[in-house]
Order: structure tokens, then sequence, then C-alpha cells
């Protein structure tokens, strides 16, 4: 099923909306939360420190430099905006 086309996102698509419903489920029942960012959000495009988003970056740059001269790792810089985007909200509700 997942090699047609037209139902392989679908399939796909709900075989992670019921991990993600299972982990909240578990998240409940250990007393923790979890917490979802956007699809859309540009984690690993953002400047942590500016807060420039670099239109620009591929999937192969692993390292960027901002306008700012702050150099970025692509992985730590995306948790980095994860992680505060995540008080923000949390902290704004």
């Amino acid at each position: 099923m997942m090699s047609n086309r037209r139902l392989s996102r679908a399939i796909g698509d709900l075989g992670f909306g019921e991990f993600f419903r299972q982990l909240e489920y578990k998240s409940q029942w250990y007393g923790s939360s979890v917490w979802a960012a956007d699809r859309w959000f540009p984690s690993s495009r953002l400047c942590g420190d500016c807060g420039t988003i670099n239109a620009g970056l591929t999937l192969a740059d692993r390292v960027w430099t901002c306008g700012c001269g702050l150099e970025h790792d692509r992985d730590v810089n995306a948790a980095r905006n994860l992680l505060a985007a995540m008080n923000f909200e949390r902290h704004a509700a």
C-alpha cells in the first residue's frame, strides 16, 4: 500500500498520528507532557541570536554563518530554537 502514490501519504501520516497519540497517552500516564512544533517552523533556518531566517539554507548545509556573524551547526541550532519556542509557548499560555 505504501507504493501506491495516492495512499502512501495518508498511510504514512496515519502512522505518525498513531505514534503521537500513544506518546501523548504515555506522557499523561507518567505525568509528563508532549509539545509539537508547527510543521513549517523554521527551526534550523532561524538564527537563535538575531532571529534572521536563512532562506537559502539547503539540507546539504550542515554549518552556516548568519549575517550577525554567529556560526551555527544545523542540528544544534534547530534543537535550541525548538526548546526556546516550546518554553515561550508554555510561559505565554
